[in-house]
């Protein structure tokens, strides 16, 4: 008997076809077993939009007692009709991670261990740091003598962890420092 390729297809699609309806139909104490109620069931649901680009896709946030417990592209969003990114799709980490730093460590110069600080300890450091590497750096005018009023010792690093607003943010006060030195990198 000569079996064309499409012949071929027909038969192995209705035999693979025929076997898992028969699997599912007739064995469903088996499926059953497996089956389980969606942890999202009594949840409640609300829709936003992912904060870390400028696309704008629609997600649904479900949250159970006060907890985010799932997050997932919006299908009925016109942008991304339910799909996200690896950055989108991760976002549950933000919300929920027992990993996340809660407490400042700081390592002093030369020694060997990490200590606990203060978020008012923390800032005021930042602060003075900047403030000395800003007036120690500072450049009134170019060589040519025009009017620049730039550091050139301090560079910004924005990141993929930024949403937009920061992004923002983080670059008018980059600019109001006189820091020229930005980049970003958003590769995923």
């Amino acid at each position: 008997m000569k079996l064309s390729r499409r012949g071929f297809l027909k038969v192995t699609g209705a035999a693979t076809t025929g076997a898992l309806l028969g699997n599912f139909a007739f064995n469903r104490k088996a499926s059953e077993a497996y089956a389980q109620t969606l942890r999202t069931r009594y949840a409640e649901e609300s829709t936003t939009i992912c904060p870390y680009c400028a696309v704008g896709c629609g997600m649904i946030v479900s949250v159970s007692r006060g907890k985010v417990i799932n997050i997932e592209g919006d299908p009925d969003h016109p942008v991304n009709q339910g799909s996200l990114c690896s950055k989108g799709s991760a976002l549950f980490q933000v919300a929920d991670n027992e990993r996340r730093m809660t407490k400042v460590l700081y390592r002093a110069p030369y020694s060997d261990r990490w200590e606990e600080k203060s978020w008012e300890w923390t800032i005021s450091r930042i602060a003075e740091n900047i403030k000395k590497s800003r007036d120690a750096n500072w450049v009134a005018k170019d060589s040519k003598g025009r009017v620049v009023n730039r550091v050139e010792a301090i560079a910004g690093l924005g990141g993929a962890a930024l949403d937009n607003e920061e992004c923002y943010l983080w670059s008018k006060l980059a600019r109001a420092l006189g820091i020229v030195y930005l980049e970003h990198q958003a590769r995923i």
